[in-house]
């Protein structure tokens, strides 16, 4: 609410305008670490002011690095070309992509035209029904694409510039130099990383959407039906990205057989580990393990490494993998279990299922079960493009990135292979176009590059650390018309209603509402957490909140009470991994992370979606 000129509460109607948000001075000159084009611009504010700009928070809300924007616009592009395009999901045409002082916004493109929507509907219907048709037969191709892409971004290498060229190149008439294979293999590099986007969409909405579907129909049958009956209906069904975490339980169960508990729990480091073990027979069997496991299994970030190239993962620091193995280790010891309960949640998701088909009328029950059938079909497929995608591509295409910043410091251009993360996709390019016309001469003459580039990042980087101390607004704009978006609405609990919530300020002092992410109450002092590089803080009966969380925090869920997030919806990662652990979560509150603070004591009641700070 807000308080009119004679004193009267009128009713608030908009968010902030883009336009008008104060930067802190430190930022100034943010705009140029990102491409024009996705940036707030007065030319077009009439447009922007009448959109909904929601803050991306499901992916971690920090502000992107320059190089890292490539996944805004390509996750961006691909998203929507498979809504409004590809699909042609009926309510959608895809978002619009703006970045503010470093933080993503989305806004959705929605169609209210009747007309319009029915043909849309028309071919919607055509198109995905094929998919949910050939779902199996379908989604094995997607495997075997994307793991030849994998195969092949491996196989990728980053070329040398040597001194001389190897003489093979003119015995065997090829041609080709190093030179040409420089920017060659850049421009191969980002078109894989294309590639890979789009497949992340293939299957995705066509996910949400099967859910949605399903509950929809539990709505109309049941209009008082709670979110978390629908979602134990279609819980307890193994999903790849809970692969990892079940590979760190295993090898701890592995030690405590083999008797090397102790080399394995007192190790903080892989090389500890390592030097631990390797001087026993049962610990190198050990360890052999722990190598099998390694590929593809850690090749999992600590976070969201396909937005975040500093999210690293296991296979590039196992110090998170190996603390986890030793925690589990403690556990087994103390006499506790340490299975996912897997067998628990399957046995409760048939008696709620059973519970609700009973009473669902005759003429309905078969769309109910077809429902259902979809539902949890395509239920894997939200979770397990995660990790092909997220996690294992992410994790060696930030690697191979990586090479080029290594190979740009070799010949002055950056003081340090990380600093390359501070440059633009397109200034890469840029410096290797000038790296080769400088190298193919001999090295004669003074580059630009060495003089450029690196004071160029140092700049960045003052501003880059400013723009991580800012709390960007989590809505700007106008809020117009409803949210239909299947993306929104599914991934980061985004709704009319919630919306509205957010306009009015609903909730008393010291009391927060979201959405049940995951049934159940919990109690204890709250940890705010806002990056992986923290989680290390996290304490036994603790209560997460933060913006939101990765399939990859899996490894804490043994030790927290519940966990409360900013954004997030029904089909967000953090509500089915949180399901699948039966932890209590609550999701989508908005400002969680603003109004609680580490230490202060919280209820969580994830039943009614409510968290009270006492």
């Amino acid at each position: 609410m807000t308080v009119g000129s004679e004193g009267e509460q009128t009713e608030q109607t908009a968010f902030p305008s883009p336009h008008d948000v104060p930067i802190p001075p430190a930022c100034r000159g943010w705009e140029q670490m990102y491409a024009g084009h996705i940036a707030f611009r007065a030319d077009r504010r009439e447009f922007d002011d009448n959109c909904a700009w929601f803050l991306d928070a499901v992916h971690g809300g920090q502000p992107a690095y320059p190089l890292d924007a490539i996944s805004v616009e390509c996750a961006c592009a691909s998203l929507s070309h498979a809504s409004s395009r590809l699909f042609v999901v009926p309510q959608s045409l895809g978002f619009q992509v703006r970045i503010l002082n470093g933080f993503v916004y989305w806004s959705p493109n929605p169609v209210s035209e009747d007309a319009e929507l029915v043909r849309r509907a028309e071919l919607f219907q055509r198109r995905s029904g094929h998919y949910y048709r050939h779902w199996d037969e379908l989604y094995s191709g997607w495997v075997e694409r994307v793991e030849a892409e994998i195969r092949a971004l491996e196989a990728l290498e980053v070329p040398e510039l040597p001194e001389f060229e190897d003489e093979e190149l003119v015995l065997e008439g090829r041609g080709l130099g190093s030179g040409y294979a420089l920017l060659n293999v850049w421009d191969r590099l980002l078109g894989g990383f294309d590639r890979a986007w789009q497949y992340h969409f293939e299957f995705l909405n066509l996910g949400y959407g099967g859910y949605l579907l399903f509950h929809e129909l539990c709505r109309q049958v049941f209009p008082r039906i709670a979110d978390q009956a629908i979602g134990k209906m279609v819980s307890g069904i193994d999903v790849l990205v809970l692969r990892p975490d079940d590979e760190l339980r295993r090898l701890a169960r592995l030690a405590v057989e083999l008797g090397v508990e102790e080399g394995v729990k007192g190790a903080t480091t892989e090389r500890e580990l390592r030097a631990n073990l390797a001087d026993s027979e049962a610990g190198s069997r050990w360890l052999a393990e722990l190598e099998a496991a390694k590929d593809p299994w850690f090749n999992f970030s600590s976070g969201s490494a396909i937005w975040y190239h500093d999210h690293r993962s296991w296979r590039d620091d196992s110090g998170l993998a190996i603390a986890t193995i030793g925690s589990y280790v403690k556990r087994l010891e103390a006499g506790e279990g340490i299975a996912r309960p897997y067998q628990a949640i399957a046995v409760e998701r048939e008696r709620v299922t059973a519970e609700y088909r009973a009473l669902v009328p005759e003429e309905l029950r078969q769309p109910f079960d077809e429902s259902l059938d979809l539902a949890r079909k395509v239920f894997p497929f939200v979770e397990d493009h995660a990790f092909y995608i997220d996690h294992w591509y992410a994790t060696l295409f930030w690697n191979k990135v990586r090479g080029f910043g290594a190979l740009l410091v070799r010949h002055g251009f950056l003081a340090d292979q990380e600093d390359v993360f501070f440059l633009r996709h397109d200034e890469v390019r840029a410096a290797l176009d000038e790296l080769r016309l400088f190298w193919s001469a001999g090295c004669v003459g003074i580059p630009r590059g060495p003089m450029h580039w690196p004071q160029l990042v140092t700049r960045r980087k003052a501003i880059h650390r400013a723009m991580r101390g800012w709390t960007p607004p989590p809505v700007l704009g106008r809020a117009l018309g409803p949210i239909t978006d299947p993306f929104l609405i599914m991934l980061a609990g985004i709704t009319t209603e919630r919306v509205q919530e957010w306009l009015r300020g609903d909730g008393a002092d010291g009391e927060l509402t979201g959405a049940t992410g995951s049934p159940g109450t919990a109690e204890g002092p709250a940890r705010v957490i806002m990056s992986p590089s923290e989680l290390g803080q996290l304490e036994d009966g603790e209560i997460l909140v933060s913006r939101s969380t990765y399939a990859s925090w899996t490894p804490v869920f043994g030790k927290i009470a519940a966990a409360v997030l900013d954004t997030g919806g029904i089909m967000c990662h953090a509500a089915i991994v949180a399901r699948e652990y039966r932890l209590p979560a609550v999701v989508g509150t908005g400002n969680a992370t603003l109004r609680i603070k580490t230490g202060d004591r919280i209820h969580v009641d994830a039943d009614n979606g409510r968290v009270t700070i006492l």
